[in-house]
């Protein structure tokens, strides 16, 4: 295992965003579509805020229903913005960042998942499934 491997090599680049004006609902389509359960909010090319799939659950009952059920949900969602419910004081790192170095701040800290941001610009994102995935190629 090499100690200085930058996180840019694991990171995931093609990142799914969304800015502060789109819907809940929209959020909780592009988390179930795509099999994600972080994504990041941003303003132009800068990140404002991370919504996490756990951020929905604690608002709604997203869970709790069938996937064919729309309407329990929408009720909730129309309730709260995403800026009120997304994750806004954010710790980040940049693509030089080791993988070391990412796995102790996730190993330190309650969420799941860093924006990687070089320059006031979202590059990418990584989580501790990517973490998990690049040790596992070690072995």
């Amino acid at each position: 295992m090499k100690k200085r491997t930058p996180v840019s090599k694991i990171m995931t680049s093609d990142v799914i965003t969304l800015n502060q004006t789109n819907s809940l609902e929209t959020a909780e389509m592009l988390f179930k579509q795509n099999k994600i359960r972080h994504i990041p909010v941003v303003k132009g090319n800068a990140i404002i805020g991370m919504l996490s799939y756990t951020d929905l659950l604690r608002i709604s009952f997203a869970d709790a229903i069938d996937e064919s059920e729309k309407d329990v949900d929408t009720v909730v969602y129309e309730m709260f913005t995403i800026e009120q419910v997304m994750a806004k004081n954010l710790v980040s790192v940049t693509s030089t960042t080791t993988i070391k170095e990412v796995a102790e701040i996730l190993s330190k800290k309650e969420f799941h998942a860093l924006p990687v941001v070089d320059n006031g610009k979202l590059k990418g994102i990584v989580t501790t499934t990517d973490l998990i995935n690049y040790l596992l190629d070690q072995f």
